[in-house]
């Protein structure tokens, strides 16, 4: 328990708490509110993350157990939260505070991780971009209906691979085309963003990631036309089946993209699959484009720990 709270308090002084009481005070968190403000709040939920707590009652033993050997104050929580509080709080709680402390802190992480080495020999920012579906209970949630008898919506990430931190989250509906949410993201000069063939709209990547000096690697849908311009040479040992420049035929695709791609043609030996990669990336090695697209894995690492997360929200609020 004291190592605990050591950490957790070393933790918790990192926490910006001039910015987090501005964006308190410009969203009126604190509005008439009588029994748990949003600091205490904040850092009471914060303890149960920490603590792998997962229930409101686990929340409560905590803390007395913290008050009783007097380490709570130590620990920045004023009082032992009941339960009926606390979900209250949780209910009611204007959701932009948080999101807004979020971004400051992403903002102040990010620059320690920028000159951590990557696994391959690589100096672009790389970014993943992805979405998953979070199921919800449509008795609960009624305007998150997307299917006959499910609801759920979806949440668009893209993911800073250095240090693997969340840079932008939309939340949609989980009827929304993904390529839609294209237009959303946060395009960097010269980064590489990573996308599953889902994302494949070549007006979009064109204009919106080509045309403004950054860098796309996704995968081939299997009814593109195309034609090849030119191949260069490959060692197959590595893999590399081709590594070609393409122009595509199809004068939709054409009016959409017109300029060159270049295809990568990559089996894995592991377990037999042929993948085809789409990049306007002719820098790196042909074997390079192939490893950082599984890179993009790292993505869905991140979407099965929110998944993990809203269980526990869910046990949080009805335990």
């Amino acid at each position: 328990m004291n190592s605990g709270k050591t950490v957790f308090s070393q933790i918790m002084q990192l926490v910006p708490r001039r910015e987090f009481n501005e964006t308190v005070a410009r969203y009126k968190g604190d509005f008439l509110v009588r029994n748990l403000f949003c600091c205490d709040q904040f850092f009471v939920m914060c303890m149960a993350q920490y603590a792998d707590k997962n229930s409101l009652r686990d929340i409560e033993a905590t803390l007395n157990a913290l008050a009783a050997v007097r380490k709570l104050y130590h620990c920045g929580i004023s009082y032992v939260v009941p339960p009926n509080t606390l979900a209250t709080a949780n209910e009611n709680s204007d959701l932009h505070i948080y999101a807004e402390l979020g971004e400051v802190l992403i903002k102040k992480v990010r620059p320690i991780y920028a000159k951590d080495k990557f696994r391959l020999d690589i100096d672009n920012m790389i970014y993943a971009f992805d979405s998953t579906t979070i199921g919800l209970c449509l008795k609960l949630c009624p305007w998150a209906k997307f299917r006959k008898n499910k609801g759920g919506i979806k949440i668009h990430a893209q993911i800073d691979l250095r240090g693997n931190l969340p840079v932008f989250i939309h939340l949609a509906r989980a009827s929304v085309y993904d390529i839609s949410e294209m237009d959303e993201m946060c395009i960097e000069m010269g980064a590489i963003y990573l996308m599953d063939k889902g994302y494949v709209d070549f007006f979009r990547l064109f204009n919106n990631i080509h045309k403004n000096g950054a860098f796309f690697l996704t995968g081939a849908k299997d009814n593109m036309q195309y034609e090849v311009v030119s191949s260069g040479a490959v060692d197959s040992q590595t893999g590399v089946i081709s590594d070609q420049i393409i122009r595509l035929t199809e004068e939709a695709s054409i009016e959409k993209y017109p300029d060159e791609l270049r295809m990568v043609v990559y089996e894995d030996f592991a377990g037999g699959n042929v993948y085809r990669f789409i990049t306007n990336h002719t820098g790196y090695e042909a074997l390079t484009i192939a490893e950082l697209y599984r890179e993009r894995w790292n993505v869905e690492l991140f979407f099965k720990w929110i998944k993990q997360q809203q269980h526990n929200q869910i046990i949080l609020r009805y335990l």
